[in-house]
């Protein structure tokens, strides 16, 4: 031979030397040729001794073989290529035995019995399918193998497994499958028929009365695995592929899911004994945290630490906290996550390997197609097919009920490596700047349906500005679902704007989200939302701008996060700025939350002087805004006497607030002052219990209760309806149990601290009721 190779080496011997040679491990060559470690290393250990052509091709140009050296590789492969033969000798790819079963198989108890079920329920005219999908890394060849053996005892015809190689750039075409099959079951290479067609029924006429077991690992499509199932028979076919394969027909199918935490920990007992895990119970859990619960990447921290047996757990945990180190930690021997999620990315289309990577970008633990859309580039259709065909792929998990979709969290972490490797941070910075225009664009659109103030709403019910009037939100109801739903996503918009220096654009975001946070206090994210806000006006020099956002924010301190102290330092920033701009609006805002800050922190004259200043600011001011504003300054006022004993005092502030009310402000709509007045109501029901005039004081609790479930605030609605409970309990109702118990809900789910309230509330009334 030209190149001086022994005639006597087959196929992968020399395959092995050539690549020694080269000086490359199997995972170089399998990134340089594109063939996958696993093919590689059945080839060079003679498990598959005939590749096909483009196979070879791809091999030899990866190895930098010449001319000569590149057919002799080629003429090596032809010898154990499937042919028609002479002769009744067996099939050149006879013997399909299955493979070795792993000793520390754990877990999949559940899925396992579903396919005994399934096994003892063939018969000869039911001839089962079972379909193992699911993503990269799962363990679905390891199940299906396991399965297999424990299933053998009832195929005594036979079990059979075969590789397709689903995920070389090559599969196995049927017509090749089908004569390994049949060399097989006994059929001479010359009784094989040439066509496919005939091959598959040939095929299904051997299978028909045969009780045997089909393990087809690693398929490509449907296509591939249709003329391979049996048609008749007491058979049954396990097929695994990480497609979801939907188009095969009455099949089982089997979706592994990730293990459990506790299910992870076993599967590292068993591979690297207890003793270690005993010693290092917390670093094993979250070592299983850290891969996942993904039953490659367990193993693969398994297989490095039996390896190392010096090494603490503690060790790895530490590399694999650093998401950039993760999966370089995550690799033993030929064994790596990188590469499992790499086979599957290589074969994907363009469009849907740019979806992928870019999808990483995303904010929160899911995506929406709309997302995923703009992070690409790509229209909405096309990123809802690339979704689905990830989806399909065990890429992606799609969300059961939403159009919304997510990452394995070391999937993600390989998809964003791709950014880094394929894209750079030009377009990377293109792709993000994209869609945080877009999502602050849409975000303010939709929180501008809960502005009183803003008259901007189109005759289609949308708002000027959207980026999309075509998909844009129309009305309260769609605004607020698509706020929640792409919460995480807006914020982060927010937060990119203002790091590169957009900041008019949060100004416009935040202050459009002013009344809507109102309907919202339990949302944390304000304080970020409004400390951004300030510090954007801030940096483009508008001390009105600053006193404005500088309230919001002191508000959120106050209401939404609890904290006092950064409450009233905030409270007496704005007003500074609200007095050097002369804003009076805004200095009455900031007495007003400088008092509630003050309350919160047991200083009640402090906070009653300022509520009262508050006040004559504001009522020396003539506009609409004024009004509002005294309107809430009236309100807390009395709420503070009645606290510091004076209810009397209390209800004749809270009387002076109804009056306004009724008296209507003008330029402001009926529904806005209604919500007013039932703050009113509500503060002057409590005023009445306070003077224990329990009967007087339940219609105006009901009334505010009413106002603010119709406007759907469960913000305000929660302590409304606490207050009314107390009522209800001094009067005796028999509504007053179940009033306590909702206000108890509400107010836990609001995470108010009024929730021990309502709990202590429900204890005392339970006690005093006698039991039936």
């Amino acid at each position: 031979m030209g190149d001086g190779t022994p005639r006597t080496e087959d196929f992968g011997q020399r395959l092995r030397r050539l690549r020694t040679r080269a000086g490359l491990s199997q995972e170089a060559l399998s990134h340089t040729a594109g063939v996958s470690v696993r093919a590689l290393a059945d080839m060079e250990r003679g498990r598959t001794r005939g590749p096909q052509r483009r196979t070879v091709r791809m091999l030899a140009g990866a190895l930098g073989l010449d001319d000569a050296e590149a057919a002799g590789l080629e003429s090596s492969a032809a010898v154990g290529r499937p042919r028609p033969r002479t002769g009744n000798g067996p099939a050149a790819n006879g013997g399909l035995a299955l493979p070795r079963d792993i000793q520390d198989f754990t877990a999949r108890g559940p899925a396992l019995a579903r396919l005994l079920e399934l096994a003892r329920d063939t018969g000869p005219d039911r001839p089962a399918v079972a379909v193992v999908a699911g993503q990269p890394g799962l363990g679905k060849t390891a199940f299906a193998v396991h399965a297999a053996h424990r299933l053998a005892p009832h195929f005594p015809d036979g079990q059979f497994a075969l590789d397709l190689h689903g995920m070389d750039p090559e599969p196995t075409t049927p017509r090749d499958a089908l004569a390994r099959l049949l060399g097989a079951t006994g059929v001479a290479d010359a009784a094989i028929p040439a066509g496919t067609d005939d091959r598959a029924g040939l095929w299904r006429s051997l299978a028909g009365d045969r009780r045997f077991l089909l393990l087809l690992d690693n398929a490509v499509d449907e296509a591939q695995v249709g003329p391979l199932l049996p048609g008749t028979g007491p058979a049954l076919a396990i097929v695994t592929s990480r497609h979801s394969l939907a188009g095969l027909a009455s099949v089982h199918r089997t979706d592994l899911a990730l293990l459990r935490r506790e299910e992870a920990v076993e599967l590292l007992t068993r591979i690297i004994g207890p003793e270690r895990v005993r010693a290092e119970a917390q670093a094993a859990r979250d070592l299983a945290d850290l891969c996942g619960q993904l039953p490659l990447a367990v193993r693969i921290a398994g297989q490095r630490l039996l390896s190392r047996p010096h090494e603490r757990l503690s060790k790895l945990v530490a590399r694999l906290a650093a998401e950039g180190r993760r999966l370089d930690g995550l690799q033993a021997g030929s064994l790596r996550v990188r590469a499992a999620f790499a086979l599957s990315y290589r074969q994907l289309a363009p469009d849907s390997r740019t979806f992928l990577r870019r999808a990483a970008l995303s904010a929160g633990p899911d995506f929406s197609p709309e997302t995923g859309a703009l992070l690409a580039g790509l229209s909405y259709d096309d990123a809802v097919a690339c979704a689905e065909e990830l989806t399909d792929a065990g890429l992606l998990q799609s969300d059961p009920t939403a159009e919304r979709y997510r990452f394995h969290d070391l999937l993600r972490l390989y998809a964003a490596e791709q950014v880094a490797l394929e894209d750079g941070p030009e377009l990377r910075d293109a792709a993000l700047d994209r869609t945080t225009r877009w999502m602050l664009r849409r975000a303010t659109a939709a929180a501008l349906h809960f502005d009183v103030e803003h008259e901007g709403s189109l005759p289609d019910g949308t708002y000027a500005g959207d980026p999309d009037p075509d998909s844009a939100p129309v009305g309260r109801e769609e605004a607020r679902a698509w706020l929640e739903s792409e919460r995480t996503q807006w914020l982060a918009a927010l937060r990119r704007a203002h790091d590169t220096g957009r900041h008019q654009q949060v100004l416009d975001a935040a202050q459009a989200m002013h009344w809507f946070s109102d309907l919202n206090q339990h949302w944390e994210q304000w304080v970020e939302v409004f400390q951004r806000s300030a510090d954007s006006a801030r940096l483009l020099g508008s001390r009105r701008d600053e006193a404005i956002h500088l309230n919001y924010l002191a508000w959120s301190y106050n209401m939404c996060a609890y904290d006092p102290h950064n409450a009233l330092t905030t409270a007496d920033a704005a007003l500074v700025a609200a007095r050097d701009c002369g804003d009076g609006l805004q200095e009455g805002w900031a007495l007003g939350y400088g008092a509630g800050a003050l309350h919160r922190q047991g200083l009640v004259p402090q906070a009653q002087a300022r509520l009262r200043a508050g006040a004559d600011c504001l009522a020396s001011q003539d506009s609409a805004q004024a009004r509002l504003a005294e309107l809430t300054i009236l309100n807390s006022l009395g709420t503070l006497l009645r606290q510091a004993g004076q209810p009397v005092e209390a209800l004749e502030a809270h009387r002076r607030s109804e009056r306004i009310c009724r008296a209507g402000v003008p330029g402001r709509t009926d529904e806005l002052i209604a919500l007013y007045h039932a703050v009113a109501r509500q503060q002057i029901g409590n005023d009445l219990a306070a003077l224990e005039r329990w009967a007087e004081a339940e219609p105006p609790l009901r009334q505010a209760l009413s106002a603010f479930d119709t406007a759907q605030m469960p913000a305000w609605a929660g302590p409304a309806r606490l207050d009314l409970g107390h009522v209800l309990s001094a009067l005796g109702h028999p509504d007053a149990r179940a009033t306590l118990l909702a206000a108890r809900d509400d107010l836990t789910d609001l995470r108010s601290p009024r929730r021990a309230e309502a709990a202590a509330a429900l204890s005392a009334l339970e006690e005093t009721t006698p039991t039936r």
